[in-house]
C-alpha cells in the first residue's frame, strides 16, 4: 500500500525505514512525499489504525510568527 503525499509520480530522493514494513520517501528538500507500508495486509492485520514517529523538520508558512 502506498499512501501519496505529493504529486503522484515525484520522485524520491531516498528512503527511510520508520518501522519494519513502513517506509517514508521523501524529495531532495526533505519533504516526505510518500508512505509505504509492505505486506500491508501482513503489517495492519486487523488495525485499521497505526502509528508512526517521524522526525522530520519544522516548516513554517510566510507570514507565520
Amino acid at each position: 500500500m502506498y499512501l501519496w503525499l505529493a504529486t503522484p509520480g515525484t520522485t524520491a530522493a531516498s528512503t527511510t525505514v520508520v518501522s519494519p514494513g513502513v517506509h517514508a520517501d521523501v524529495d531532495q528538500e526533505g519533504t516526505m512525499i510518500g508512505l509505504e507500508v509492505l505486506d500491508a495486509s501482513d503489517v495492519l492485520q486487523d488495525n485499521v489504525q497505526f502509528e508512526v514517529e517521524l522526525d522530520l523538520p519544522q516548516h513554517t508558512t510566510a507570514g507565520s510568527t
